[in-house]
């Protein structure tokens, strides 16, 4: 993971949609669920069912469009 930023963290639903949209653009991001090594490692996490997305720091400016638009999005649904 080096070189590699976390910049959205959120449900499993909301990670596939911005997943989809930085692929689209050519992102290579990287999708990581810590409760999930934390089980297989034998410990609880208490941020169960929270994903991070990553990105790499060379995508970082291609990125921040996707998320700047879902967190507007949320915005105006509310």
């Amino acid at each position: 993971m080096l070189n590699y930023i976390k910049v959205f963290s959120g449900y499993f639903i909301d990670i596939q949609r911005i997943f989809k949209e930085l692929q689209n653009l050519n992102i290579s991001a990287i999708v990581k669920d810590e409760s999930e090594y934390a089980r297989l490692g034998g410990l609880g996490s208490p941020f169960h069912g929270i994903l991070h997305i990553h990105v790499h720091e060379d995508e970082l400016e291609r990125a921040k469009p996707v998320f700047e638009n879902f967190l507007l999005e949320l915005e105006l649904e509310y």
